[in-house]
């Protein structure tokens, strides 16, 4: 099951329009688009989570 980016819910394919679409909020996205969101998302998390650990790191010197 894929998640939606915006609203969390679950989202189908829909072959029709060739997309997917949020069940709760109507969200579409090719394929393409949602890859690029979850690897932005992955990158954001992965920045927040270096910046952390640098912080902690300069703190305990």
């Amino acid at each position: 099951m894929v998640e939606c980016p915006n609203c969390k819910g679950d989202m189908r394919f829909d072959r029709k329009v060739r997309m997917y679409v949020c069940l709760n909020c109507g969200m579409m996205l090719t394929r393409n688009e949602l890859d690029i969101l979850r690897e932005e998302k992955k990158e954001k998390e992965e920045y927040i989570v270096n910046e952390y650990l640098e912080w902690w790191q300069k703190r305990k010197q």
